[in-house]
């Protein structure tokens, strides 16, 4: 029987005999338990975060390895950061089986590759300057442990956010974070609390660095991309709370357009 807590029978039974209220009512009462588990793990993520802060602030880079749900939400977490944020070009980034440009496909069977992820990583130049983090709830994913140990191997900082205790990809981590989340809803579909519970780690580490790098003032996403009508809006109230003497909403979202986010326009108006 597999000892990993994520391959663990569900504790539910009979599921195609549950009508949708009892399904959707135990989904959720599982899903609660996430955030418990995240917290558990806190001195764990801390010290993931502080050192990847640390790379970021030196100049390094901070990429993203997983597979399956847990890669396709990483890359997720580096499109979000480039827009919310304005991150610097490569700053975060992500190596996913067959390559980044495979998110859409179905690209399970190429998670036993063991040389694809390196190789990606050698392709954009990888150092020691930089730190390379692990996503995978199974805890014991090929592509992603091999990554990892080939990055120890050359004294390239590692973290991992895993799913069982004693995992083979913690190992081959300098900063390991195991969230245990507990057998899943049906069984081994780690794509429900471990993809929630990584989802979660990612938001931290990618909100926080950007906070700690000075992305945010206040509690303002002042470098946001204006790159919708939502996102300019919110920019301009933004500009406008914290420049009153801009009263004007069209002549706010005027400098928006031109400048293309809070910070920018304020550090126009400031040459004034």
């Amino acid at each position: 029987m597999d000892k990993r807590i994520t391959e663990q029978p569900s504790r539910y039974e009979h599921l195609e005999r549950m009508s949708v209220g009892e399904l959707i009512a135990d989904i959720n009462r599982e899903n609660r338990g996430v955030p418990e588990a995240v917290e558990r793990a806190l001195p764990q993520i801390e010290r993931l975060i502080t050192a990847i802060v640390e790379k970021l602030r030196a100049g390094g880079r901070l990429f993203y390895c997983g597979c399956g749900t847990g890669g396709r939400l990483a890359i997720l977490d580096t499109i979000e950061a480039q827009n919310t944020y304005t991150s610097p070009p490569g700053m975060i980034q992500a190596v996913f089986p067959g390559g980044v440009d495979d998110l859409l496909n179905t690209t399970e069977s190429k998670e036993d590759d063991t040389e694809d992820g390196w190789r990606q990583l050698r392709e954009h130049g990888i150092s020691t300057r930089d730190i390379v983090v692990g996503f995978s709830a199974s805890s014991t994913t090929p592509f992603v442990l091999s990554t990892l140990r080939h990055c120890r191997a050359e004294g390239i900082a590692t973290g991992s956010v895993v799913g069982n205790p004693g995992a083979p990809v913690s190992e081959a981590s300098d900063y390991p974070v195991v969230v245990l989340t507990g057998p899943e809803f049906v069984t081994g579909s780690t794509r429900m609390k471990g993809g929630t519970a990584q989802k979660l780690v990612l938001d931290m580490i990618s909100t926080t660095c950007m906070i700690r790098l000075g992305r945010v003032e206040g509690n303002r996403m002042v470098n946001a991309k204006t790159i919708n009508q939502k996102l300019l809006d919110r920019a301009v109230r933004i500009f406008m709370e914290r420049n009153p003497r801009y009263a004007d909403y069209r002549e706010a979202e005027l400098l928006l357009r031109k400048y293309g986010s809070v910070k920018k326009a304020e550090q126009a108006i400031s040459r004034l």
